[in-house]
């Protein structure tokens, strides 16, 4: 599955993914869905949250969608008999990452219940690690999914053909796994659009690590001092600022924040150092760049500022073919020089 939530769902992005192989679209948000789908992508789309409130919208919209609460799959089956339809799911199995997932100890009488359900098609178990308690893909939790599979198809005399082992950072583990066990699906969006894998982001051979690229205009150039005159305060955000005394120095200012972008995920391309952000403007330290009002400075970004700055409606997005010669050429404009 590519994940397109990225990139909200640009359309031209993922046909890309179509193009590369990838057979199953997988957002978040069903408002970047429904782009996709007016965009006329083909593909069969899977919700990666399934909200109760937008449990009409889902069946109507969506081929398959991850569910880990009962009450929301009684909502979906309703609407989807409604509908006429019969709705696709993916159960979640919660194996200790403590995002969503029903624990193992519930979950055949969990899958019981969903059996009873007349509208509703369980296609699939799934399970997500790494995303916020950080824990490791590895053969343990892996093994103990394809058991809970097993189990689970024994027991009710099923089969259940998706079988999701994780996201991105699973690269790691699929690569030095010898037995991969039932899992034959993983979501994948930063691997794909970044080209690295998720668990200590080490680029993927073959793939491209700077796909994107954000430029930010210089609306201020002088030198200052390096410390602030007065008594230190909170900044707007609540925080205490610290400062390393450089002397006078050459400092540039530009037209980019935090309202935009993940300024911490950002990388200059030309080396130069983010000295810290407001919400509408960063501060580097310019040192030997002599950038003037008007030059555009260029930056890597992490999957973090990627989506934030594809969110941002204050960011001009384009599109470019990967044409490398081209993207060196549009690299210098945009970094003020001749």
């Amino acid at each position: 599955m590519g994940v397109s939530k990225a990139v909200l769902g640009e359309p031209a992005i993922i046909e890309a993914m179509i193009q590369g192989g990838v057979k199953f679209i997988a957002d978040s948000r069903l408002e970047n869905i429904s782009r996709m789908k007016a965009a006329g992508l083909s593909a069969r789309f899977v919700l990666l949250r399934t909200p109760l409130s937008q449990a009409e919208s889902i069946v109507k919209v969506v081929d398959i969608s991850l569910n880990s609460e009962i009450e929301t799959l009684k909502k979906l089956s309703y609407y989807a008999k409604m509908h006429n339809k019969i709705h696709c799911v993916i159960l979640m199995v919660e194996l200790g990452d403590l995002r969503e997932g029903i624990l193992p100890c519930d979950l055949s009488q969990f899958v019981r219940a969903v059996l009873a359900l007349t509208h509703v098609s369980i296609v699939g178990i799934g399970c997500n690690l790494a995303c916020y308690g950080g824990v490791k893909p590895d053969d343990r939790n892996m093994q103990g999914l394809s058991e809970q599979v097993d189990s689970l198809e024994k027991e009710f005399q099923i089969h259940l053909d998706i079988i999701s082992g994780g996201n991105s950072a699973n690269y790691e583990w699929y690569k030095s796994s010898h037995d991969v066990g039932r899992i034959n699906n993983i979501r994948l969006g930063e691997s794909i659009l970044l080209g690295r894998e998720t668990v200590n982001r080490k680029a993927i051979p073959g793939l491209h690590t700077q796909a994107f690229k954000l430029f930010a205009e210089v609306i201020e150039s002088k030198q200052k001092p390096s410390l602030p005159i007065g008594e230190i305060c909170q900044d707007a955000f609540g925080h205490v600022p610290h400062f390393q005394d450089r002397g006078m120095h050459q400092r540039a200012i530009l037209a980019l924040g935090r309202q935009d972008v993940l300024v911490s995920g950002l990388t200059s391309i030309s080396g130069l150092e983010i000295l810290g952000s407001s919400s509408d403007h960063t501060i580097i330290d310019d040192k030997n760049h002599d950038l003037q009002v008007g030059d555009a400075v260029g930056f890597d970004l992490d999957y973090g500022s990627l989506l934030a700055a594809m969110t941002s409606p204050f960011i001009k997005k384009e599109l470019m073919d990967c044409d490398r010669n081209a993207m060196a050429a549009h690299e210098r404009v945009f970094s003020g020089s001749p």
